[in-house]
């Protein structure tokens, strides 16, 4: 504890240049504590060392928070309750509303009222080509079931990866842009369902939980032994989503990989085994409890902050002088954005191109840290 406290002195006093997130993170929370508890798992998720990366990443995720605001925040908390969510630093939010069965509610619904409206989803299509003429999108090639037909709109929402909008585009796209996009940098996701009798970690909090687990929703492994970078408990999430809620835990155990490696080339059997044998090396479950299991792997979930990042701009820039494109959501901005604010990005579009507004920048602006850009600049 006190080598925590004087190394924020330090930092406190001693601010470094923010040239990568590991600057973002010691300027914040002194560097005993960036050692602790950011320093591994930022490498597991991203796969490089803090010092490789933006900083631009903290400024997104870690939002205002620093050592001093969350003690701060501790000590206050008797004397503020009641509090709306917007008085409260994002990462220190207790409470929020969750859909009872996940998020996948939202677009079921979505989906539903887009049919009820009169709207087409067409489903397991896959854009293959974009056609770019003066200035604009002209059409798509879509591939379904074997075959390939074009699509004409008048205006288009991306939120497919930029790298593969820009590829996508071909002669069309500047050389230098495509360069930059063709090399734009992701991290890959795998995660293993396990269905387990019980979990060995106990509830030690006053909190009353279902049957008395522990009460977090996501708990981030920081251990260098283990690749496991968190593990999910999806009873607290909603106890909707786990059919015998009094008698089983459904918990997630989540890797960060890169698409071709080790990982993401294992069988399903042979990553259940090696991540069943991770969780009970850190004693949270017994392989003896597990009932069911089931792995899924997702590509580019998670826009990067290094390698040609440092020129996404002129990636922007290009995208923007297409009059009816609108680049949403996490992956069609390339912003490692939480699902509300991806879902905020749609919106702003929506709103612009009713509006006839031109302007791209209200949709770029959303989770944008004004005052820390402010600062980086000066």
């Amino acid at each position: 504890t006190l080598k925590a406290g004087f190394g924020y002195l330090a930092a406190v006093l001693h601010k470094r240049p923010e040239l990568s997130l590991e600057d973002f993170y010691i300027n914040r929370f002194g560097r005993p504590l960036y050692e602790m508890f950011f320093e591994d798992y930022t490498e597991k998720l991203w796969g490089v060392h803090p010092s490789q990366i933006a900083p631009d990443w903290g400024a997104q995720r870690v939002k205002g928070l620093s050592l001093s605001k969350a003690i701060l925040a501790v000590l206050t908390k008797p004397f503020k309750k009641g509090r709306s969510a917007k008085e409260v630093e994002t990462s220190l939010i207790e409470q929020f509303y969750y859909p009872k069965k996940g998020p996948g509610q939202l677009w079921e619904y979505m989906a539903q009222k887009i049919t009820e409206a009169g709207g087409e989803i067409h489903l397991n299509s896959r854009v293959t080509a974009i056609q770019v003429k003066d200035g604009q999108i002209t059409s798509l090639d879509v591939a379904h079931a074997g075959q390939t037909e074009q699509v004409h709109g008048e205006v288009y929402l991306s939120s497919m990866p930029v790298k593969d909008l820009v590829l996508g585009m071909g002669e069309a796209v500047p050389s230098e842009v495509r360069q930059v996009a063709a090399v734009l940098p992701y991290r890959d996701f795998i995660t293993v369902g396990l269905l387990v009798n019980k979990l060995k970690i106990k509830n030690q909090t006053h909190l009353k939980t279902v049957a008395n687990i522990v009460p977090d929703c996501w708990i981030y492994m920081q251990e260098r032994e283990v690749k496991i970078g968190r593990l999910q408990i999806f009873n607290n999430w909603s106890p909707y989503m786990v059919k015998d809620v009094e008698n089983t835990v459904w918990i997630g155990l989540e890797y960060f990989c890169t698409e071709g490696d080790s990982m993401w080339n294992a069988s399903d059997a042979e990553f259940i085994d090696f991540a069943s044998a991770e969780l009970e090396k850190v004693g949270i479950v017994d392989r003896a409890d597990i009932l069911d299991s089931v792995r899924i792997r997702v590509k580019k979930a998670y826009p990067a902050y290094f390698g040609s990042y440092s020129e996404f701009f002129k990636v922007r820039d290009y995208l923007d002088t297409l009059s009816n494109l609108y680049c949403i959501g996490r992956n069609g901005q390339h912003k490692y954005n939480n699902m509300d604010h991806s879902m905020l990005t749609a919106i702003e579009a929506v709103n612009a191109i009713q509006n006839h507004d031109s302007d791209r920048a209200t949709l770029w602006k959303v989770n944008t840290e004004a005052e820390y850009h402010e600062e980086k600049k000066s």
